[in-house]
């Protein structure tokens, strides 16, 4: 070992420890976040609805899943407040706070609070009925926890305005925006790579043949491909293996100051699509959400 080694290796720490203290902690504006609070909150409405008209048939005190049978799928391991709730009137109560709180991160009305309640309200009533729960709703769990963490009411939000009528400056930047906005491309990042590995577990997303299923699947029926597809076994092949490359290329270029523009931009159009041909088109427009912050120029 040479006298020069350990002083080559100290800039290498250096840079990487600086890279990961960046990534993290350095001061980023909150704007990108105020527009994934926005849109957080208005997917978290719309999921919410369509638990509203069976919500009683469901999880009322005489509904389809009791306790028991929650008990039963979860072994015993779920926590839950609707749980709690053995009446109808308590059921509403606990599902219409979670409607307010949703309601309170849209306009951004103490932002922060009504992000934490709507996030547990939002993971009580997923884990009262687990076996209803979909893509859509666990990332709509995951966008509202990244929301409690960074100043997503400094902009665009009630919060600002009530805040500029007393005359109070809203900072410039903040380290806590820039870890939560390090969590949703974590994430994001995270949920592709396991929807990659999930496809690629199938021989239909190897064979070129994925494509079909999804549109000949029943609830896949928003959009009817199967008579293009029929005509052309080159284009389901294409469709099939076109969504697996952006995925890939996706959960990569997300990392990359060259490509992430790009590709967050690419996103918000690919995701939706992506979103409508899997017959899950909440499913798209939250991952849609993910790629907001890089889309919109996040630094």
């Amino acid at each position: 070992m040479t006298r020069t080694e350990p002083t080559e290796i100290v800039p290498l720490a250096s840079s990487a420890a600086a890279t990961w203290l960046n990534f993290w902690f350095r001061p980023a504006d909150a704007r990108p976040l105020a527009w994934v609070r926005i849109l957080t909150g208005g997917l978290g409405l719309a999921l919410a609805a369509s638990y509203a008209a069976d919500l009683d048939r469901w999880f009322g005190p005489v509904g389809m899943i009791p306790p028991a049978t929650v008990a039963e799928w979860s072994g015993g391991g779920s926590r839950s407040l609707f749980l709690l709730a053995t009446s109808p009137a308590g059921l509403w109560t606990l599902f219409g706070l979670l409607g307010l709180a949703l309601l309170a991160v849209t306009v951004g009305l103490f932002t922060r609070s009504a992000c934490l309640v709507a996030a547990i309200l939002w993971a009580s009533l997923l884990n009262r009925g687990p076996m209803l729960a979909g893509p859509a709703d666990d990332c709509l769990a995951v966008l509202l926890w990244c929301l409690v963490v960074g100043p997503a009411g400094d902009h665009w939000s009630l919060d600002q305005l009530l805040r500029d009528r007393r005359g109070l400056l809203t900072p410039a930047a903040s380290p806590w925006a820039r870890l939560s906005l390090g969590l949703l491309r974590v994430h994001a990042t995270a949920i592709t790579v396991a929807v990659v590995l999930a496809q690629l577990k199938g021989d239909t997303w190897w064979d070129g043949t994925a494509a079909w299923f999804l549109a000949a699947r029943p609830d896949s029926q928003l959009i009817d491909l199967t008579g293009l597809y029929r005509r052309s076994e080159y284009l389901t092949n294409l469709v099939t293996h076109a969504i697996v490359a952006f995925e890939i290329v996706f959960a990569g270029g997300l990392w990359f100051d060259a490509s992430r523009w790009y590709l967050a931009r690419a996103g918000l159009v690919a995701w939706p699509l992506v979103g409508l041909l899997a017959g899950e088109p909440l499913w798209g427009l939250a991952m849609a959400i993910f790629c907001v912050p890089a889309a919109v120029g996040e630094r």
